[in-house]
């Protein structure tokens, strides 16, 4: 088993440079593994060595190319890992992190003839009669598709997103590669821990980002939740030029997290609070929770605004879970502790035991930004919250601890606390965040 821990936190490692070279995505399971076999020894191999630095470096690169071009979930994990806090041991970070930082928009890009080929099957018509002007090079490639300019015939100028061909059969075996992973799991763990469960959740969730349809859908739900909100910018699906392969949207420009971070801190806590306001007033109001917040789906703007992009892995919120998930955005509010352990527990499910008071624990801290408002989000504090995590897990194997698995709709959650957060923690600001909620929370008539 600890030969299979060191194997999935080496993938977790990872290109110095933009990477838009033309590469063949590897679709087939056996050689996807076997890639990311041969990445997990190599990552493996520069833990050991982590003194030399140049060891290190190079370990990185190799990883955020191999990740790259498998493209599907392979580069997610890699993106994950580009951004938040804790993930990469403290030795290996800065290479790893600036290596696996141009997999958030520059993964290797498939061939103009190929995704050309994708965009007129599934518009039925050419290129030239479905847009005005149309650029061959993308501009964005990532791990599901890549993003095109293009223009319309009216003169709007229009990013259009076209998946890589061959993408959802490379996703379907990351899958099944992820089943024999959940094998090993449920060979060693209790027989509480439903992973098979968990592991369809995620299976659900991924193969619902190759449904452009879908997705568009959730963009526009997305757009209403935050209408007449100056500092919020969805760009405007184009219907007609979308389909489940192929979405069309207003063309966008801002400055990445990287400048943002670099601007006064008037205009960085802005940006913190338009965040905060996207994120929560979309699961407290809007009952849902967009769970892909890596940097690459936000544009900065110098006025404060920031555009949101990527709306394909979402997250419903309804019934008893957006019945105490409110409840415990209120107390905190209230500073009403035992109101929010209450709530907690009820989202939690959990029955009592040393499983119950870490994750109760872990739980108030996560909610700390509320509770200590004004608070700055920082790297430690998010990198506390990883560790909180894996201690929680151990948890798992202690006999009588109480515990229980986590609930259905849960398992996201965590990958939005730990990248939100992170993005927070790089603009590096004081924000009164409680402030900013009750605001929403009151237009929404859910706070008197």
């Amino acid at each position: 088993m600890r030969a299979a821990l060191v194997f999935m936190r080496g993938m977790l490692y990872a290109p110095t440079g933009p990477m838009t070279t033309e590469k063949k995505l590897p679709e087939g399971r056996l050689n996807r593994f076997v890639r990311l076999a041969g990445l997990g020894a190599r990552a493996g191999a520069a833990h050991l060595l982590a003194r030399r630095g140049d060891a290190a470096a190079d370990a990185a690169a190799h990883v955020a190319e191999v990740l790259g071009a498998m493209r599907g979930l392979a580069a997610k994990v890699g993106q994950m890992a580009s951004y938040v806090d804790g993930f990469i041991p403290e030795p290996q970070r800065e290479a790893y992190e600036a290596a696996l930082r141009s997999l958030r928009a520059a993964a290797p890009a498939s061939s103009p003839a190929a995704v050309r080929a994708v965009v007129e099957e599934d518009l039925g018509a050419r290129i030239d009669e479905l847009f005005a002007a149309w650029d061959d090079a993308p501009f964005a490639s990532a791990s599901i598709g890549q993003v095109h300019r293009a223009a319309l015939a009216d003169g709007r100028a229009v990013a259009v997103k076209v998946q890589h061909p061959g993408v959802d059969r490379a996703l379907a075996s990351d899958l099944e590669n992820a089943g024999m992973i959940q094998a090993m799991v449920g060979a060693v763990a209790p027989r509480a821990l439903d992973s098979k469960r968990v592991l369809e959740e995620v299976r659900a969730r991924f193969l619902e980002e190759l449904d452009y349809t879908l997705e568009a859908e959730r963009q526009r739900y997305f757009a209403g939740v935050h209408r007449g909100d100056p500092t919020i910018h969805i760009p405007e699906v184009i219907a007609s030029r979308s389909s489940r392969r192929v979405l069309t949207a207003e063309l966008a420009r801002g400055a990445t997290l990287e400048e943002a971070a670099a601007r006064d801190e008037r205009t960085r806590r802005a940006y913190a609070e338009a965040l905060w306001r996207f994120v929560f007033k979309g699961n407290l109001v809007g009952g849902m929770f967009n769970a892909d917040p890596h940097p690459g789906n936000y544009l900065f703007h110098a006025d404060g605004r920031v555009t949101f992009l990527d709306f394909g892995c979402v997250e419903p919120l309804d019934g008893a879970r957006l019945e105490h998930g409110r409840g415990m955005h209120l107390a905190a509010l209230r500073k009403d502790e035992a109101a929010f352990a209450r709530h907690a527990a009820l989202i939690l499910g959990t029955r009592g035991g040393r499983f119950e008071e870490m994750s109760l624990a872990y739980t108030r801290r996560c909610f700390e930004p509320l509770f200590s408002a004004p608070f700055r989000v920082t790297r430690a504090y998010v990198t506390s919250l990883v560790e909180g995590v894996m201690a929680i897990k151990e948890q798992i194997l202690v006999k009588d601890s109480g515990f229980v698995q986590l609930p259905p709709g849960m398992v996201f959650l965590n990958r939005l606390q730990f990248g939100f957060y992170s993005v927070l923690a790089r603009l590096g600001v004081e924000v009164d965040y409680a402030a900013v909620e009750r605001a929403f929370l009151r237009e929404a008539g859910l706070l008197e």
